[in-house]
This record gives structure tokens, sequence and C-alpha cells, in this order.
């Protein structure tokens, strides 16, 4: 009977053993998948992050306003103008953009759309029938900077968003940036 039995515990230890390489190549293979599931999460969060940065920040925005006021006082309207209208300069990035108005709400000048320079916008709705160049305007006649709020197209994304504006009166014209939320 000791016989039987050292066979049946060498059976057992033959079998523990012919298991080991497929138990070797299973870890191997889970540790892999760990790792491609790592990977697939970090270019994941990365891009998040990279989309998340692709929309300037209210922050940005008032930034923005503050070096467009500068430059628009060292270096003259002519010349700002042509730096806020071009779309590869300083005043534009991503989804900000600098645009001016006088105070009857005519464009002067706009980094996101030329088409718009020259054209009085006192009666534009945005897309809840809100008069934001008129409360924008009215709010610049009784105060040197503000904020408004409206939905506007963005740029980018090609969609109506809300957005908040920033604004700074020089002299009779209207700085304007804005950040969409």
């Amino acid at each position: 009977m000791q016989t039987t039995q050292r066979g049946c515990e060498g059976s057992r230890q033959e079998s523990s053993v012919q298991d080991r390489p497929n138990q070797m190549t299973e870890n191997r293979r889970n540790e892999k998948m760990k790792k491609v599931w790592i990977g697939l999460l970090i270019v994941a969060l990365t891009a998040g992050f990279a989309f998340a940065q692709a929309k300037g920040t209210p922050k940005e925005a008032q930034a923005m306003l503050a070096k467009a006021v500068e430059f628009y006082k060292a270096n003259g309207q002519a010349k700002a103008f042509a730096a806020f209208d071009d779309p590869k300069g300083k005043f534009v990035d991503r989804d900000l953009y600098i645009y001016v108005s006088d105070l009857n709400a005519k464009i002067l000048s706009h980094g996101a759309n030329k088409a718009l320079i020259g054209k009085t916008l006192i009666e534009l709705k945005d897309s809840d029938g809100k008069l934001f160049m008129k409360e924008l305007v009215d709010k610049a006649k009784t105060s040197a900077s503000g904020t408004v709020d409206y939905k506007w197209t963005n740029p980018q994304s090609k969609k109506v968003e809300a957005k908040q504006v920033f604004f700074q009166k020089v002299g009779d014209v209207v700085l304007v940036c804005g950040a969409y939320k």
C-alpha cells in the first residue's frame, strides 16, 4: 500500500509540475494585460487633460484683455487692431480672442470673425434672445470695466456655449475678451 500512496503522491507532484508552466504563462498574460490597461488609462487621462486645455479659462481671458489694453495704449489703434485681427497672433489663443467695439456696438476689430468688422451689432441677440451687445455697451458707458454673460457659438467647437466676457473701456472704445464655460 505504501507504493500506491507514493504513486498517488508522485502523480500529484507530476501534475503540479506540469501546471507550473501554464500558471507562469497565465501570470505573464495577466501582467501584460495590467500594463496594457495602465497604458490605456495614461493615454485617456492625457487626452482628457489636453481636451480640457483646449478651452481658455476666465483668468486667461482677463489676462489677455489686460495685455490687449496695454498693447492698445502703447501702440495706438491701427497697430493694435492689426494685432487683434491676426488669427495667428498673440491675441488669439485657442477659443480666446479680442474684439473691440465703439460705444454704439459697431465692431472695430475682431480676432475670431473679420466679417463682423464694420457692423453695428446693438440689436444682436444670443440664442436665448438676450441683447448682449446692448448690455455690454450700456455697461461700458457707465463703468470702465465689467462682465457680460451670454450664449455664443464657440469658434473651435462650432457649438453654442455659455460665455462670460470681460470688457474694459479705453477712451471711446471697448476691448473685450471672454471665455466659454
